[in-house]
């Protein structure tokens, strides 16, 4: 499988010559959906769900697919009847020739006054987890964690005992868009140092086979 960074929290999964797109969002490159033969969106924040994105790719391959939840599905399957998937909690399909399951149900708490939406997370062939804006625990081995490494709604801590307590053999840093340059080695080097896994970043575009 091949993984492409794209920016935030947009990746490209690549295997059998199919491609899987999840979340491309307002802050991911106008090309994220290119090729793309499915979609998964984890939830309904713009930086994750960009109308515009999902149209571009779902117009351009007519057989294209989208897996989401109500909030997302709901604002996109008219335009596309028949193709767009409402999936929750416990979820499992097929897409594009990987198989995914659907872990998660609420987004992260950002603050008591703010009301926590829904949010799901996929993990893709039993191997890559993708948690959208939540530090949700799968109940099953991951070899590769995509992580949300910086938010309104989270602190380094949180991040490193996120990657002890999922265990993963590495993990990746996505919902990066934020951070600054100057930040990133300091993050970095205490994922890296306490987090008990491998750790890694992708610039944008930059390409890693798993």
């Amino acid at each position: 499988m091949k993984l492409t960074k794209k920016s935030h929290s947009c990746v490209r999964l690549e295997k059998d010559g199919r491609t899987l797109v999840i979340d491309p969002g307002g802050f991911t490159e106008d090309d994220a959906t290119d090729g793309a033969d499915a979609l998964l969106v984890t939830h309904e924040h713009p930086d994750h769900f960009n109308e515009a994105h999902l149209r571009a790719g779902l117009e351009a391959n007519p057989a294209a697919e989208l897996w989401t939840l109500r909030s997302v599905a709901e604002r996109m399957s008219a335009a596309f009847p028949g193709r767009v998937h409402t999936v929750g909690h416990g979820d499992t399909f097929s897409a594009a020739g990987f198989d995914i399951r659907v872990h998660g149900e609420l987004h992260a708490v950002i603050h008591p006054d703010i009301p926590r939406i829904t949010n799901v997370g996929y993990l893709v062939d039993g191997s890559v987890f993708h948690p959208g804006d939540a530090l949700t625990v799968p109940d099953q081995p991951v070899e590769t964690l995509l992580l949300p490494v910086q938010a309104p709604w989270s602190k380094i801590s949180e991040v490193i005992e996120y990657v002890r307590e999922v265990k993963p053999r590495r993990s990746f840093d996505i919902h990066d868009a934020l951070l600054t340059e100057l930040a990133r080695p300091l993050y970095d080097a205490q994922i890296g140092g306490l987090g008990g896994a491998e750790h890694g970043r992708l610039a944008p575009g930059r390409s890693v086979e798993l």
